[in-house]
């Protein structure tokens, strides 16, 4: 029996049959039967960052569009730009409509970053249909469009940047893009919360939605995609931005641990996991007396409930006086330390500062601490140990209820289990802070 058209009566509801009658220009075919150009319209192109192609999924899928969005002055116009310079050097054509900048302007940034090339051709307009007749015109292998919230269409009475302007520039660019094939990258912005700009259509319309985040204070950023339809989104890309441009950082494994090899006491190293790679963080403490009726807590790069709540379980649990102490607790290079996991690691910095003794620097913890003293599993252990591994550490703690299923992966670590945050406080070769 053959897959037949959807065929329709007088104006009622079209049911499936075995014939071949068709009322639209629709074609309806077995999955299995398409290939050929499905499979040609499915090539991606290289980007020239490697973190940019993990995250995307092996490159920019023909004709799709992606949304790069990002705070003002993170540097997305930076690595569209540098990523168009990678492209052009490649031997293809490139296109880059900005309504942000001049191109005189863009020239400006483009020799400051050594993205000068013939084949990166710029263009500088506000105008919808004059962005669409270039792309047409040009077919490029790669359309940059700087950005949706700049770009007005003269059909639309909204104002610019407003949701009818942005949802008519998505629709426009996104129609141009499929029609010739062209991959296009198209940069939009966010809002105070950190959310993307504009109709939550906006999100819907397009193939992929990449966030470049960063703090601005530090030159880590990372890119991640919070929507792929051609690839995971639980990638994370990793940039370090200076005065040069953008510049990608493929192992990084040192950025959030201080170069100390000597063992510093109020230290303690930890794994969080950023998509699917694992990175160490060292969460460093403070603690001090306080004069203060109410002591004194700052945080940076970890939960402020969460430590308070910490404290309290220490106090109770493994009889850790901090209560009348004033508490800093922070990671380094703007490291983020907020997972569950990374309660145990917070807990031995601070015992190893209330008490004076240090880390071993060679030791690591992982561990979710409720608020009975348990500590609790943690998702995706083994990776973390094996990235432990590799690193070079001797020593981890992990939650004692959770169990390896490739113990033999990681044979060289030494593994102690344990179940009580007091537990972890006395183990031997970690830290001894019970105090009487």
């Amino acid at each position: 029996m053959s897959v037949g058209k959807r065929s329709t009566g007088n104006g009622g509801i079209g049911a499936v049959g075995l014939g071949t009658v068709s009322v639209s220009d629709a074609v309806v075919q077995p999955i299995t039967d398409l290939g050929g150009e499905a499979d040609e319209g499915n090539k991606r192109l290289a980007t020239g960052f490697s973190e940019f192609d993990r995250v995307l999924g092996g490159g920019i899928v023909s004709g799709s569009v992606v949304l790069v969005v990002g705070e003002p002055g993170i540097g997305k116009s930076t690595l569209l730009l540098e990523t168009a310079a990678n492209i052009a050097r490649a031997g293809r054509t490139v296109l880059y409509v900005s309504g942000e900048e001049s191109a005189a302007q863009i020239r400006l940034r483009g020799r400051r970053v050594k993205a000068m090339n013939e084949r990166l051709l710029l263009a500088s307009t506000t105008d919808l249909g004059a962005a669409l007749d270039l792309m047409a015109s040009y077919r490029p292998d790669l359309a940059i469009v700087d950005s949706v919230q700049t770009i007005t269409s003269g059909d639309n009475d909204g104002i610019s940047g407003g949701s009818a302007q942005v949802r008519e520039v998505a629709h426009g660019v996104i129609d141009v893009a499929k029609s010739f094939n062209i991959p296009t990258l198209l940069v939009g912005h966010v809002t105070k919360d950190g959310s993307v700009a504009g109709p939550r259509t906006l999100e819907h319309l397009v193939d992929v939605v990449c966030q470049f985040e960063g703090d601005s204070r530090t030159a880590l950023r990372t890119l991640r995609a919070i929507k792929n339809r051609f690839g995971p989104t639980d990638e994370v890309g990793c940039f370090d931005m200076d005065d040069a441009g953008i510049n990608e950082v493929t192992d990084p494994s040192g950025l959030f641990v201080s170069s100390f090899d000597a063992p510093s006491e109020g230290t303690c190293i930890t794994f969080t996991l950023e998509g699917r790679r694992s990175i160490p963080i060292e969460i460093q403490a403070l603690v001090t007396s306080s004069t203060l009726p109410a002591p004194r807590r700052a945080v940076n790069g970890v939960d402020y409930n969460r430590v308070a709540m910490l404290v309290a379980v220490m106090h109770k649990h493994a009889r850790v006086q901090l209560l009348n102490k004033d508490l800093y607790l922070s990671t380094i290079a703007g490291g983020s330390a907020k997972e569950p996991s990374c309660d145990l690691a917070a807990c031995i910095a601070l015992a190893s500062a209330v008490t004076g003794k240090p880390v071993p620097r060679t030791t690591a913890a992982f561990g979710e601490v409720s608020l009975t003293g348990e500590v609790r599993p943690v998702p995706r252990l083994e990776q973390r140990l094996l990235e432990a591994q590799r690193l070079g550490f001797c020593t981890v703690l992990v939650p004692a209820r959770q169990r390896l299923r490739k113990e033999e992966r990681i044979a060289s670590l030494r593994i102690v289990r344990v179940s009580t945050i007091q537990e972890a406080l006395t183990a031997p070769g970690v830290v001894s802070a019970t105090q009487p």
